[in-house]
């Protein structure tokens, strides 16, 4: 089993705060699911995809899809962060003259680029986009981030068995593999293991890392672990990362009614202050 990174480092604890400052304006969010998500979408944006924020639709860019809708709060931080949108969008989150909804909007949101969170979709809209650029000889990549739980459904399977035959090399799959879901662990509510055999049977190259480890992801990521398959990787995370009061803690799936005290704890853990 994979060992998780005990600390964070302070880029990944400013893209947290970034989550809290969203979270004291929207006042709810799906902290756990963010927490777990961010320092795979953090070195994806920092170290690994090819992109102009001043160009959103650019043709050459790579693509990458948070499947895992509702862990948006994520990709928000490192949206503003990269300058696809204004920092201060970060502040009206959920609200009517914003363009940040609970789930990413690929009609309002540049960078988004597939409106997700009914869960299952986004492994087969990432499918699609690979066989055009692998039809068009791009050399563009297409990275989808798939939540656990998300992979009980059958539509997940169904895109994957369509990568393996057509040996997308230009897709890799990423799994927040937190161990839980809105209801419960995986393991109680539709256990995966064996996980990374299921994957191998469907035509796909696998690895398993640690998805708080930024060295260990950039390695992961930085090129198809075989020319002639889709790459699979399952990245074992903690589900509210960097939080000790919310690690592995259900009340933090989805936060509502965030009060500010809450607000102050979430940040004194994180550093002790708000990133403007």
């Amino acid at each position: 089993m994979t060992t998780i990174s005990p600390n964070l480092d302070s880029r990944a604890q400013h893209l947290r705060r970034l989550v809290v400052r969203m979270l004291r304006g929207a006042r709810r969010g799906h902290v756990g699911s963010a927490f777990s998500c961010i320092d795979i979408l953090r070195v994806l944006y920092d170290d690994v995809l090819n992109f102009d924020p001043a160009k959103p639709k650019w043709p050459a860019r790579d693509r990458c899809i948070l499947s895992k809708g509702h862990g948006c709060l994520a990709l928000y931080a490192l949206l503003a962060d990269k300058g696809f949108f204004d920092v201060s969008e970060l502040d009206r989150v959920c609200a009517a003259d914003g363009i940040l909804g609970g789930h990413p909007d690929a009609m309002k949101v540049p960078g988004v680029e597939a409106s997700t969170g009914a869960l299952g979709h986004g492994l087969s809209i990432g499918l699609g986009m690979a066989l055009h650029l692998k039809m068009a000889k791009s050399a563009s990549r297409v990275f989808v981030i798939l939540g656990d739980g998300e992979c009980g459904e059958g539509s997940v399977w169904e895109a994957a068995m369509c990568a393996g035959k057509h040996q997308l090399a230009n897709l890799t799959v990423i799994v927040d593999y937190n161990k839980f879901q809105a209801h419960g662990s995986t393991r109680e509510v539709q256990d995966l293991e064996p996980f990374a055999d299921k994957w191998q049977a469907f035509g796909f190259a696998v690895t398993e890392v640690d998805g708080h480890n930024t060295s260990e992801l950039v390695e992961a990521f930085a090129a198809p672990r075989d020319p002639g398959k889709p790459t699979a990787v399952i990245a074992h995370t903690v589900k509210g990362k960097g939080v000790p009061f919310a690690e592995n803690n259900m009340q933090w799936h989805h936060k509502n009614k965030v009060t500010d005290l809450e607000v102050e704890s979430l940040l004194a853990a994180l550093g002790g202050r708000s990133d403007a």
